[in-house]
């Protein structure tokens, strides 16, 4: 059974050095990424976010893998997202899901896919997940 958890999370990025590329043009990148999320889900993350620009407007893109570490429906325990996102000329697509088997404690087994909206300078998610048994 899928079950919906929302809620709001604010994230930090920081630059990271990024091994080999070249001081100009500053294509290629590397961050932290840390988030506090509120709401079904409460948790912290931690993680990295590699990412491509390119020479087009509104042209780029990035993955990330986070550790996902608190209590979702009374469940201790983590889990990694994986990220996988592209803009092209401005049209984002994002797919962020749970890395199988990933899962510890009380979130063994979890998958899921976690969506992210942005509205007015406010991170929202919505996670769409399944835990085994439940």
């Amino acid at each position: 059974m899928t079950h919906i958890a929302k809620g709001t999370f604010v994230v930090s990025l920081q630059p990271l050095p990024f091994e080999g590329e070249d001081a100009e043009p500053k294509l290629l990148g590397r961050l932290s990424i840390n988030k506090r999320i509120s709401g079904d889900l409460e948790a912290t993350t931690q993680g990295q976010m590699l990412s491509a620009g390119t020479s087009i407007k509104g042209s780029a893109g990035y993955v990330a893998m986070e550790r996902v570490t608190g209590v979702l429906a009374a469940r201790r325990g983590s889990f990694v997202l994986q990220h996988t996102g592209t803009m092209r000329r401005g049209v984002p697509s994002l797919s962020v899901t749970v890395v199988p088997d990933s899962g510890t404690e009380d979130l063994t087994g979890i998958e899921g896919e976690f969506r992210i909206n942005i509205a007015e300078g406010t991170h929202f998610y919505e996670f769409a997940y399944r835990l085994p048994g439940n």
